[in-house]
């Protein structure tokens, strides 16, 4: 059966109605589409769906180049017992898509790649703010990297495919978004760089946004770049982002389902106003509680549980059949509006500071002597103790196929690991594998250190973070302290970094709800002001420009006025972290400690590289055990690199490298001599011939073995154990072999052969 194929013709344009093209939508029976969206001379985005997994509440592909990304949204229909959200979104990258077979002993995929699970995030951090605050439903975001070309990076289809799918069902949610990522190539931003592109752009900027230009999510990294071209591309990238929503907005109302209706948890009570009498009883104390600066982390939240608990109990005995889970929403969403009136009110925060006022802060550094570096930053009641291991070249850190290919980096040199221990919050937990929080916090502090750090340094360099204390952004202190660190293991970072979080209050407009009436921009903010505030800002970087950025907006996204405000108190705030850094230490230690790694490059002869190895590498493994310094091969220079953990420790190897090297040394063979050669094999192609005793085996080929063409050694009665006369033609420049030959001494012999002596020296033949 064929079915009927209809076509119509579908415009989209600009918010300024600058940009208006054309795209052909083609519609079959079955209600399946394909669509392009254009960009500014970039190339351009497909969208399709009504093809695949049509048993799903909604599904779309996104494709650019040849790399494409399916995404499925699935909600259940039953209330979740949770009141917040219970959002999953997993992308899986399989071996499939780019045509290979994993390499491990099932030769499937097993565990989730680190790669997968910040993908994972940024799909879901860009998608999370759009969903009603009263939708309580399961729901799954799952997308499935169908085909990959290893030139377009399929995290940015996946948004874009999420956002087409969610668009499209029945599942009740305020988008669409578009994303796009901003390169800054030669001083020109582009738009969805190229992997190529993007290896060599100073800016690598992931920009989700809104119909209206709101900006809904933000991450990126950056090569040290000016905050003024950091704000330029946030706003072509979020221009960009309009063509991408103009063109959902199309499809969910060609193809869109109609939006289900839900049932809301019921915050109405039928004994009474009972919002109202709750706000009563605890009003007051909990402005004293939020006013009082003495009250830190532990002790305020303490006051705030004791005052619950006391309208707890008042409620219970003058209502009947209280509904306990009700007035703990009630009680939240009341402590949520006088925690933030407060700061509309005073422009002062609950532990007293400014708006734009920076908690104390202390560093330290050098805490433990054997460590290569290690520092101890501490910024209010956020603790987080850093320290830095150097290691050889050869302990960098292997990524997986799929990663080096959606990726474009084969391994790293330099790479971060932060903790999150359950103690740091006052709780109780089990330690195991990272989570997925761990991980993020981690790339994001990673990303902030990474320009500084050089790219030609001799050593792997391992930075760990461990949060001791956490009430405020420790992925930002872990910048601060991981800098610190570095500086003092000696590492020549370009400059010093640093981090900050951002916070903001709003406060809309109540005959428009999608109007920001008010607002208040907080600087370094506490845990508390990020959980009951409306953003959480980071921004890393050195006093000259921004190395790392990433926005999580609770919001339905913000303007860009907010945002660039933003960027401009992080940079203060950025500039005075990094004044008091200073003050502890400015640039990176000169002075070697005793236990700093060394490294040297050996000049091993070619002919001599197998002494050096032994049987199987022994050689390298026994210098290894003996003096703990490690030999590997350098594709540079096609030597040998040494490292050894301090210099007493290079020292002792190198003198074994020596003693090896003058063990039973060769004697020196004169250029065009003719020599006696033992022959101790034969082989179909030669035989394998030596004229010493401690020499290895050397071959001489059929073809140089008499001037008639012969196709074994047998033919001229070579056997095991004669003596043959030779020529010696030095040793070929590239493999560093012998060159011998038979052949050219087949006519009149120009000289005697020579006998070669047991002290090295070349003597005629009587």
């Amino acid at each position: 059966m064929i079915s009927r194929v209809s076509s119509r013709w579908l415009a989209c344009s600009s918010r300024h109605g600058q940009h208006v093209s054309k795209r052909r939508l083609f519609v079959s029976c079955t209600n399946s589409f394909e669509y392009k969206v254009d960009f500014s001379e970039r190339s351009s985005i497909k969208l399709s769906g009504g093809k695949y997994a049509r048993l799903s509440d909604g599904c779309a592909v996104a494709t650019l180049g040849d790399t494409s990304v399916m995404a499925t949204a699935v909600s259940k229909s039953t209330k979740s017992s949770s009141n917040f959200l219970p959002l999953t979104v997993d992308y899986r990258q399989k071996a499939a898509a780019a045509g290979r077979i994993p390499t491990n002993y099932l030769r499937r995929e097993l565990s989730v790649s680190e790669h997968e699970i910040l993908t994972s995030r940024l799909i879901d951090r860009s998608l999370r703010p759009l969903f009603p605050s009263t939708y309580c439903f399961d729901t799954q975001i799952m997308c499935n990297l169908l085909a990959v070309d290893g030139i377009n990076h399929p995290d940015i289809l996946s948004i874009n495919a999420a956002s087409t799918a969610l668009a499209l069902s029945d599942i009740p949610w305020n988008g669409p978004i578009g994303a796009v990522r901003i390169g800054l190539c030669d001083n020109n931003l582009v738009t969805n760089p190229t992997r190529r592109e993007l290896s060599n752009s100073d800016l690598n900027l992931v920009v989700v946004s809104a119909a209206k230009n709101l900006v809904i999510m933000l991450e990126g990294s950056a090569n040290n770049v000016l905050q003024q071209d950091v704000l330029k591309a946030i706003k072509f990238g979020v221009k960009e982002c309009q063509h991408i929503v103009n063109c959902i907005n199309n499809l969910q109302k060609e193809f869109g389902k109609p939006k289900r209706e839900f049932e809301t948890k019921n915050v109405d009570d039928t004994n009474g106003n009972l919002e109202t009498v709750i706000d009563s009883l605890c009003e007051i104390k909990l402005r004293e509680i939020f006013t009082n600066v003495n009250h830190d982390k532990i002790s305020r939240d303490t006051a705030v549980k004791d005052v619950k608990t006391e309208v707890f109990e008042n409620l219970k005995s003058n209502f009947d059949n209280l509904n306990l889970e009700l007035c703990s929403i009630i009680f939240d969403k009341v402590c949520k509006r006088i925690f933030r009136n407060l700061i509309f009110e005073n422009d002062t925060r609950c532990d007293g500071r400014k708006l734009d006022e920076l908690r104390n802060i202390s560093c330290e550094v050098d805490l433990y002597k054997p460590l290569h570096g290690s520092a101890l930053f501490q910024r209010g009641q956020t603790q987080v103790f850093c320290t830095v291991a150097l290691d050889s070249i050869d302990s960098a850190l292997k990524l997986d196929p799929m990663t080096i290919l959606t990726s474009g980096i084969n391994e790293k040199n330099f790479f971060l690991h932060y903790e999150f221990p359950p103690y740091a919050t006052n709780d109780i937990g089990r330690m195991g594998p990272s989570m997925r929080r761990e991980i993020g916090h981690g790339a994001l502090a990673e990303r902030g250190l990474r320009s500084v750090v050089p790219e030609n340094f001799p050593f792997t360099i391992r930075l760990t973070s461990e949060v001791l204390e956490s009430n405020g952004s420790s992925s930002m202190a872990s910048i601060c302290g991981g800098s610190l660190a570095l500086l003092d293991a000696g590492v020549p970072i370009s400059q010093p970094a640093a981090g900050v979080a951002i916070g903001l209050i709003t406060n809309y407009d109540e005959n428009d709800s999608s109007h920001i009436k008010d607002y208040r921009i907080l600087t370094d903010i506490l845990g508390i002001e990020d959980y009951l505030g409306d953003m959480d800002f980071k921004l890393a970087g050195t006093k000259k420009g921004i190395t790392a950025l990433q926005a999580d907006i609770k919001i339905p996204g913000l303007p860009l006025k907010i945002v660039m405000e933003t960027i401009e108190a992080a940079t203060s705030a950025k500039h005075k972290i990094i004044n008091i850094m200073n003050t502890t230490i400015q640039s990176s230690r000169k002075q070697k400690k005793d236990n700093w790694p060394v490294t040297e490059v050996l000049n091993i002869p070619i002919h001599k590289k197998g002494k050096l190895l032994g049987p199987g590498g022994i050689n390298l493994k026994r210098i290894m055990l003996e003096t703990g310094a490690q030999i590997s091969s350098n594709t540079e220079n096609d030597g040998f690199t040494i490292f050894a953990p301090n210099q007493d420790a290079l020292n002792e190897a190198k003198d074994t490298v020596n003693k090896l090297m003058d063990e039973k040394s060769e004697p020196q063979l004169e250029f065009g001599a003719i020599y006696k050669a033992k022959v101790v094999e034969i082989r179909e192609i030669g035989v394998m011939v030596t004229l010493y005793p401690t020499m290895q085996p050397t071959l001489v080929h059929n073809s140089q073995l008499d001037q008639r063409k012969i196709n074994h050694p047998s033919a001229l009665g070579i056997e095991e154990g004669h003596e043959i006369q030779i020529k010696y033609f030095g040793r070929d420049p590239v493999s560093g072999i012998m060159r011998l030959s038979r052949k050219v001494l087949q006519g009149p012999s120009s000289s005697a052969p020579r006998n070669i002596g047991g002290n090295g020296n070349s003597t005629k033949s009587t």
